[in-house]
């Protein structure tokens, strides 16, 4: 523990963000971080609780509380506090391959399960995470994690993403050889294209991206397996195969006007903002954007809301990334749509610690919005009926109705109907579908002849993660379906541990 009255003294402090109106002309990182007296006071704040929630993540009314790979937050709060920060990051090390990622874009159920939480406010766990890997990497202590000796053992990991590089780095540390194949022109899946500069800033990314390769990890871009190389010449190639590919299916509206020019997936509008970005369309130097400037510089194929009503049809975080980026290209309006009911302000009766907690609040995007356009851009338990074009076939608005959940009868779901005279017509020219995942593209899965489940999602026990095709193993989103980065460390890190076990015969 860290000091024992400490959470008595202390007040939680978070660093906040940028200035809303400042940071929506750039692509710039909207985090701002406590300086090391600061972060000590909010180390100290880890009480001497007992049995720690927030370092053990489960499954509690269908959503993450605690941390799912196991991190050793109470030790290393109190190293912080005790200023022993290199002993902090031996710590963190341990249990998480990448907390720079985590530091950033995780939720934070470790907090959401914090017991300090049940009474004040959490202690600020991820904010200390992220300065313990930064203040390791600025000392010089992370280093390749390059083998004393190789196995001899050759192993492909298919997909680039958190599972995907977990995975490769826990294998590269046991001494195999580890080819990993990317279809994009970069390293990164989700970490690289899914998730906005501004939230994940690009440059840590390749960071981490240049360790795993100077450890002896090969990464393969611009190869789509199946396609480039098919499943029957890595398997002839290699002594073990990891699927690690993500759910990338996305789930669609197919509602009347679904073919209209103007409608889009949220992934496809967030992954050619990155790409362009990267390529350097927008602007050199620090990355920074004028917004009059975007569309005259732009060469890719991006999907751009400059000038245009936006909508972006589902909540979560893609939702907001869509919002927040939204906003970057200098849109005329902006709305969300979420078809659940506004959550309440406080936990529900049926929602108690340590659940995540159900509630109402903000995320980036929706507090930039809100900056511009006056209020939170949501609207719930609102459905959308059709989409309206013009003669050329091009999306110009949407129509809408409200809509009401009634109570689950006899153990079954809640159902939804329609309220009478809520019917609304919208402008909208650009439409983003944030509706979440339902699970792998299938191709891999039929060439490897691995069987899948009623979601599509490959059929591999958790904490064996083998497949039903011997030396073929599955991990991730690509297994357990859309989830958070920090489980798909998760089961990357385990994977890593079950094909190392499959190779070495131990």
């Amino acid at each position: 523990m860290a000091k024992p009255t400490g959470f008595l003294e202390f007040q939680r402090e978070a660093a906040g963000e940028r200035p809303f109106t400042e940071r929506i002309h750039d692509w710039e990182p909207i985090h701002l971080h406590l300086p090391e007296g600061r972060l000590h006071q909010q180390a100290a704040r880890c009480m001497d609780c007992g049995i720690p929630f927030c370092h053990k993540g489960n499954i509690l009314n269908g959503m993450t509380s605690g941390c799912p790979i196991n991190n050793l937050i109470p030790e290393w709060n109190d190293l912080v506090y005790r200023g022993l920060w290199r002993e902090a990051y031996e710590r963190l090390s341990r249990t998480n391959n990448f907390p720079e990622f985590t530091g950033l874009v995780c939720p934070a159920p470790c907090e959401a399960a914090c017991t300090l939480g049940i009474h004040d406010p959490a202690v600020t766990i991820k904010q200390i995470e992220f300065a313990i890997i930064e203040r390791a990497f600025d000392e010089g202590w992370v280093t390749p994690n390059t083998p004393a000796q190789r196995t001899g053992k050759t192993v492909a990991v298919i997909g680039s993403g958190p599972s995907g590089l977990a995975a490769a780095d826990q294998l590269n540390k046991a001494g195999h050889s580890v080819t990993v194949f990317e279809r994009a022109d970069r390293i990164g899946g989700l970490l690289m294209y899914g998730i906005p500069n501004m939230k994940l800033d690009k440059k840590l990314v390749q960071r981490r991206i240049d360790l795993l390769a100077e450890a002896g990890i090969v990464f393969v871009t611009n190869t789509e397996v199946g396609r480039d190389v098919t499943a029957a010449e890595l398997q002839a190639q290699f002594d073990a195969i990891v699927l690690c590919t993500g759910a990338t299916q996305p789930n669609d509206l197919p509602v009347p006007g679904r073919e209209l020019n103007g409608i889009h997936f949220a992934m496809a509008f967030l992954q050619g903002n990155t790409k362009a970005l990267l390529d350097g369309e927008f602007e050199t130097g620090d990355w920074r954007l004028e917004t009059e400037s975007l569309v005259s510089n732009l060469q890719s194929p991006a999907i751009m809301a400059s000038g245009k009503d936006v909508v972006v049809i589902g909540g979560g975080d893609t939702g907001t990334d869509c919002v927040a980026t939204s906003l970057r290209h200098g849109c005329d309006s902006l709305v969300q749509f979420e078809i659940m009911e506004m959550p309440p302000m406080e936990r529900a009766a049926n929602n108690p610690w340590p659940q995540w907690p159900r509630i109402y609040k903000m995320d980036y995007g929706q507090e930039e919005a809100a900056a511009v356009f006056g209020e939170d851009p949501r609207e719930y338990a609102i459905m959308t009926r059709r989409f309206i074009g013009d003669e050329q076939g091009n999306l110009q608005a949407l129509e809408t109705v409200n809509v009401r959940w009634l109570p689950a009868e006899n153990g079954g779901r809640p159902t939804l109907e329609e309220v009478p005279g809520t019917e609304q017509t919208w402008a909208a020219q650009l439409v983003l579908l944030a509706l979440g995942f339902r699970g792998p593209e299938q191709t891999l899965a039929q060439q490897f002849g691995v069987a899948t489940g009623p979601r599509t999602n490959i059929e591999a026990e958790y904490g064996r993660f083998s497949t039903n095709v011997p030396g073929v193993f599955a991990a991730g989103d690509a297994r357990r379906g859309q989830s958070l980065v920090v489980w798909a460390i998760n089961e990357g890190r385990g994977v890593g541990t079950a094909v190392d076990a499959y190779l070495m015969a131990e």
